[in-house]
This record gives C-alpha cells, sequence and structure tokens, in this order.
C-alpha cells in the first residue's frame, strides 16, 4: 500500500515551503540575488540548510520560484487593468504607471526583477515575466487600435515590446541600489516617484497615439 501524507504533514511541509520561500523573497529584497545565499534563507526561515533543498534542488530552482511568485502578482495587477472599462488610453497609462509606483515601493527587489546580474535559469524566468508584461500591454494597444484610439500603422506586439523595454530601462536608475533613495515614507519622495510614474506613461502613450488628421504646410516660397 502507497504511503499517504497525514494533512497535518501535509500542512507542515506547506508550511515549511512557503515559509522558505518568505524568507528568500525577504532577502532579495535587503540585497539582491548575490545576498540571498541558501544558508542565509534557512537561517531567516527558522529551519536547517539541508531542509531547504528538500523543498528545492539547487538555489536556481529556490530564487526562480521566487522571482515567478512575486512577478505573476504584477501581471495580475496590470492584467486588472487592462481588463477595466476605461478607455485603451487610460488603461494603458494606469497600468505603467501602477507598475512603476509598485517597482519604487520596493526598489531592491524590482531592481533584482528587472536588471540585477543574476543566474541564467533566474535570467529565463526574467524574461519570461517580461513577455507577459509586454503580452498585457499588447492587448491594451490592439483594443486602442480596434477602436481608433491609437495608431494602427505599427504592430501591436513591436510596439508593446519597445514600450515595456522602454519603461523597464527608465527604471534602472531610480530603482538602482547605487542611486541615492530618499526615504520613503517623506512627501517628497512620494511626489518624485508619482512624477517619475505619470512621465513615463505618458511617453509611452505618446509613442502609440494617433497620428495628426493633417500636416501642417510650410509657407511656398516666392521667386
Amino acid at each position: 500500500m502507497a504511503y499517504r501524507q497525514t494533512p497535518s504533514v501535509e500542512a507542515r511541509l506547506q508550511d515549511n515551503r512557503s515559509r522558505i520561500l518568505r524568507a528568500a523573497r525577504t532577502l532579495v529584497s535587503e540585497g539582491g540575488w548575490k545576498e540571498a545565499q541558501v544558508a542565509n534563507v534557512a537561517a531567516v526561515a527558522g529551519i536547517a540548510t539541508g531542509t531547504v533543498y528538500r523543498y528545492f534542488p539547487s538555489k536556481a530552482d529556490l530564487f526562480t520560484e521566487v522571482l515567478s511568485k512575486v512577478s505573476q502578482r504584477e501581471v495580475d495587477v496590470m492584467s486588472e487593468i487592462a481588463a477595466s472599462e476605461a478607455s485603451a488610453s487610460v488603461r494603458l497609462h494606469s497600468a505603467i504607471s501602477t507598475f512603476v509606483c509598485r517597482a519604487m515601493r520596493n526598489p531592491r527587489l524590482a531592481y533584482a526583477l528587472i536588471a540585477e546580474p543574476c543566474d541564467k535559469a533566474i535570467d529565463a524566468e526574467r524574461m519570461t515575466y517580461r513577455a507577459a508584461i509586454s503580452e498585457v500591454v499588447r492587448m491594451i494597444i490592439a483594443t486602442g487600435q480596434s477602436s481608433a484610439e491609437m495608431r494602427s500603422d505599427i504592430r501591436s506586439d513591436i510596439a508593446a515590446s519597445v514600450i515595456v523595454g522602454g519603461f523597464m530601462e527608465a527604471l534602472i536608475g531610480p530603482l538602482s541600489p547605487f542611486s541615492q533613495q530618499q526615504h520613503q515614507d517623506t512627501d517628497s519622495y512620494q511626489r518624485e516617484v508619482a512624477a517619475l510614474a505619470d512621465q513615463i506613461a505618458t511617453l509611452a502613450c505618446t509613442s502609440v497615439a494617433p497620428a495628426p488628421n493633417t500636416v501642417r504646410q510650410l509657407p511656398r516660397r516666392t521667386t
């Protein structure tokens, strides 16, 4: 007869796994991928180092799942905005500005998700995350093109790739642990974040805005 785990055993195993993931996320938030060693994760989770490997065969497996879970939440937030009843341009601006504000809420973690050098396995998961964000943006643009809110002379997938690449690149400097960050609880910091989010989102929306119906003609030269 095959052994079946009791509900209490299953609950304990799931609790250990959740504690490991929370500890890993905390360490990445504090010091990035390099500082989040398995031994440190075990210490924060309150378990033995060997126990971590019972749930995750390698460090890469552990942090790939951390990235997957955190990034999926960001995709879900943007997807909720994309599914709203607002106009396509409003949804695009809101999705991007919300992404920026959420990233700046935890800059060290966001930097690890977006730009910090990491293992190949983690980087591959990061590309999956970026592709998912691009798909959300593409759907908003496609809707905007269908309703003539957005220019239709460019492919929606290309526009989405350019926009996502642009706003993620724009965040690298502000998110970098080497940049001078103010305390997040100050009013001036919050105003700067709001302005940054608005400017990045506005530029993104401008890139897909409809072209003017008419082009101003230059005065004709007389001889």
